[in-house]
């Protein structure tokens, strides 16, 4: 089955499983493939964000649970908090899932990692479909969901391209350059591995 995304600009992407098939504008690929069925999306599409604080987000930080918030909030928990709380591996994995949801939810596709040494977490992130990227050493910053947010610059992943694996984000602006002042947030939509793997309602 065929998929075409296509942002308000009419670039567009053709998505065969897990890989782009074609990339071109929306009126070439829907006269090139007839029967694809086409998703037609507000703002831009883009090749997704690559969020370089993979270790601290996921690692160093516990994403409560909604049934937490009363007690522990809904922002991530790091430093004394983190320590405070009893953490085991069910834990730690449940903590991740819902860190990477929170990623993907700002168009996040590609974490930047040293090795994920606690294995419950790295179980969590190769089964979520975020792509992890390798990383030497500890970059600057501030850890934020958002990369617009976390004071470095911001990195897209590589382009999409005929071929290439289906991971791309696309966020309800009207340019790049709105995207850099309005930030990840406004994220509309998240795609990987030909699946969308987040969705604003």
């Amino acid at each position: 089955m065929l998929t075409i995304h296509a942002d308000s600009r009419g670039h567009a992407l053709v998505v065969r499983g897990a890989w782009i098939a074609d990339a071109g504008t929306l009126e070439e690929l829907a006269a090139a493939h007839p029967r694809a069925r086409v998703r037609e999306w507000p703002g831009i599409l883009t090749p997704g964000l690559v969020n370089i604080h993979g270790n601290e987000l996921l690692e160093e930080a516990y994403h409560p649970d909604p049934r937490e918030a009363d007690e522990l909030g809904t922002e991530p928990l790091t430093g004394d908090a983190l320590a405070a709380l009893d953490m085991d591996d069910a834990r730690w994995g449940a903590s991740a899932r819902r860190g990477v949801q929170r990623m993907l939810a700002y168009g996040t596709v590609r974490a930047a990692c040293e090795e994920l040494r606690n294995r419950a977490v790295r179980d969590a992130v190769h089964r979520s479909g975020l792509a992890v990227m390798g990383r030497i050493g500890r970059p600057g910053g501030t850890p934020s969901l958002d990369p617009y947010d976390a004071e470095w610059p911001v990195t897209f992943a590589e382009p999409r391209e005929r071929h290439s694996a289906a991971r791309f984000a696309v966020f309800d602006v009207r340019d790049e350059t709105e995207l850099v002042e309005r930030g990840a947030g406004t994220c509309v939509a998240t795609v990987a591995e030909g699946r969308i793997v987040y969705r604003r309602r």
